[in-house]
């Protein structure tokens, strides 16, 4: 079978696996059995003539013809979701598809902003993703999702980056810490104590180093955890103190569970963006949310979080 014959069900396979380098998790990201995934290289690589996978211990890696593949699989999905959002902007916002993806720190604001765009717009069917900076950047660059919310802009990728509401960070702490009740808290008086971040790479953390090299201070102490949660449960147990963003932190904050240090320089005041690919073409539905969110989602951030103008 000449390589003009492959299915698109066959490309869209081939790349789900050269992208996981996994045939399993493939399977479960296409909601197919692995049988079947197996069944669809097997069929790409005799019309390629040539293998696409190889297999070392438990591993799968692209050969040097997949990798050829991969990229003009990638391509030809591009042109389709392309056209995609060319029909839709023939439908306009009545319907279409808007795929969003937001890093991790903006699950506490991004689902209230969603929520309300789809009162206004039902007939748009919306993907929501949440992950690390890291992820999210992936997303954007091999045009998988149509706008993405995040702090800092990408410096890595040609985008565009348009603020739409302020971020406050804060460093928060157990209620019991020898620091909760203090006044006017040095960040030099910081430099002793355990504090509990985000891996590297993550905005929150690259917000927490900028402010303390701005007053020369180096933290001593750090334990590295994953998630936003952890580090809040953490925090709340004892274990050290962190930087958060105050969005991740007000139910904790109005309930009494964490306090916020009165540390001098804070908050410090990142911005929300909305971000897509330079040479995105927006779907209507992709530009009414982003309309949406620069016209309203500062408002709506302060209402949903119940915190004042800052």
């Amino acid at each position: 079978m000449p390589l003009k014959n492959v299915t698109l069900r066959q490309l869209r396979v081939f790349e789900a696996v050269a992208r996981r380098l996994s045939f399993s998790r493939a399977a479960e990201e296409l909601h197919l059995t692995q049988p079947a995934v197996s069944m669809q290289i097997k069929q790409l690589e005799e019309a390629a003539g040539l293998p696409l996978f190889e297999r070392i211990g438990k591993k799968v890696y692209l050969t040097e013809a997949g990798g050829e593949l991969a990229r003009r699989a990638r391509l030809v999905a591009q042109q389709l979701r392309e056209a995609d959002e060319a029909l839709a902007a023939l439908r306009g916002v009545r319907g279409g598809r808007l795929n969003i993806a937001v890093v991790s720190t903006a699950k506490y604001v991004a689902p209230s902003l969603i929520a309300l765009f789809r009162q206004r717009h039902p007939a748009v069917k919306l993907k929501l993703g949440v992950h690390n900076r890291q992820m999210v950047l992936r997303q954007l660059q091999e045009n998988e999702v149509d706008l993405a919310i995040m702090g800092l802009p990408p410096q890595e990728l040609p985008a565009v980056a348009q603020a739409f509401a302020k971020h406050p960070h804060i460093i928060v702490a157990a209620p019991v810490h020898p620091l909760a009740k203090k006044r006017r808290i040095r960040p030099a008086q910081l430099a002793d104590e355990e504090f509990l971040i985000r891996e590297s790479g993550s905005g929150t953390r690259g917000a927490m180093e900028r402010f303390f090299a701005a007053h020369g201070v180096t933290v001593k102490g750090m334990l590295e955890m994953s998630s936003n949660e952890t580090i809040k449960q953490a925090t709340m147990a004892s274990m050290g103190i962190a930087f958060l963003s105050a969005h991740t932190v007000g139910l904790e904050l109005s309930i009494g569970r964490l306090v916020k240090l009165d540390v001098v320089g804070l908050p410090v005041i990142r911005q929300w963006h909305v971000v897509h690919l330079e040479n995105k073409r927006l779907s209507p539905a992709a530009e009414a949310f982003r309309e949406f969110l620069l016209k309203e989602g500062a408002k709506l951030i302060r209402q949903a979080l119940r915190q004042p103008s800052l």
